[in-house]
């Protein structure tokens, strides 16, 4: 891991004031998180959203022993940085409002990923479960890479159905990477890293606070084509995820259900509003089809092939 170019990533962000609008306006003023740490407070105002104390912050840090502790202890556990100028960096993740600057990576990240998100209630009926896994399964046989996030029911369901067909899925997370949540998947989040990968934005350390929840979605939906909504009920965070894929303009799947089911309230509502009904994996990659088309990367990635992909690195982020 180079530390002498990610130590100013993990810095910047770490200093108060600084978002990931601030943290980007900064970068993309200055090249490199280095050269911000380098350059008069006159300098740093110009940036829109820095204040004279935020800018006084960088050029004064001086808590490097803290930011190597932290570099010595993303080494030690095998995670990875990849920040938005790296080319493993979900592409579709670029243009998202407020994408994170960088993501904590365990596992593999392929450029040419295909991602499908499915989300849905934590408290899933067996039709719910063994639905998600089918369409999990023929979905990662197409070559398409599943994502969702770690959580019990349907998310779980998700993973397992496209590591049952040998595919890739990616989870992210609302916590820490060295902090798995919820701990019965300890195993699921092993195998996942196996053949895909575990994401977060938040630092090592960092517990699963529900308001880490909506930030967790936006990522979710904001690396994906398309989000499948699996049982929710009217009230359900999947929803939200629903609802950040309208604004950054993916597609919205529901899988409809029993009209007397409360965890089908909020997908049939969707389908109300216009969500694409989904009885099978086809049905998603019809709906798609066009998009794969313009970019010309729709193809079947063989297991095989999953296995010997790695995340190739610039020397900017591996020594």
């Amino acid at each position: 891991m180079n530390y002498d170019f990610l130590k100013y990533w993990l810095a910047l962000k770490s200093i108060a004031g600084i978002g990931n609008i601030t943290f980007t306006a900064l970068v993309d003023k200055f090249g490199s998180p280095s050269f911000i740490f380098n350059a008069a407070v006159s300098k740093l105002t110009e940036v829109n959203g820095i204040t004279k104390k935020m800018a006084s912050n960088i050029n004064n840090f001086r808590d490097w022993d803290k930011i190597n502790h932290d570099l010595e202890f993303l080494n030690k556990n095998g995670i990875n940085i990849v920040t938005y100028q790296d080319e493993y960096y979900p592409a579709k993740l670029i243009n998202i409002y407020d994408r994170p600057p960088f993501l904590y990576v365990q596992g593999s990240l392929i450029k040419d990923d295909i991602n499908i998100a499915i989300v849905g209630s934590r408290i899933a009926s067996t039709y719910g479960k063994y639905t998600t896994e089918k369409i999990s399964r023929e979905l990662a046989g197409k070559g398409l890479t599943i994502v969702s996030g770690l959580a019990r029911g349907i998310d779980s369901a998700a993973h397992r159905g496209a590591l049952f067909a040998g595919g890739r899925t990616i989870a992210v997370l609302g916590s820490g990477l060295d902090v798995v949540y919820p701990p019965e998947n300890k195993k699921l989040f092993a195998d996942i890293i196996q053949t895909g990968a575990v994401i977060s934005e938040f630092p090592p350390g960092t517990p699963p606070r529900s308001a880490n929840f909506p930030s967790r979605n936006r990522i979710i939906s904001g690396i994906s084509y398309g989000v499948l909504v699996v049982e929710a009920g009217e009230k359900s965070g999947s929803l939200i995820t629903a609802r950040l894929a309208l604004e950054q303009g993916r597609e919205v799947f529901a899988v409809p259900g029993s009209i007397d089911a409360s965890n089908s309230r909020g997908t049939n509502k969707l389908i109300k509003q216009g969500a694409k009904l989904i009885e099978n994996a086809d049905d998603i990659v019809e709906e798609i089809w066009p998009q794969l088309e313009k970019q010309k990367t729709f193809k079947t990635i063989s297991a095989s092939a999953q296995q010997t992909e790695t995340i190739k690195r610039s020397d900017k982020t591996l020594a």
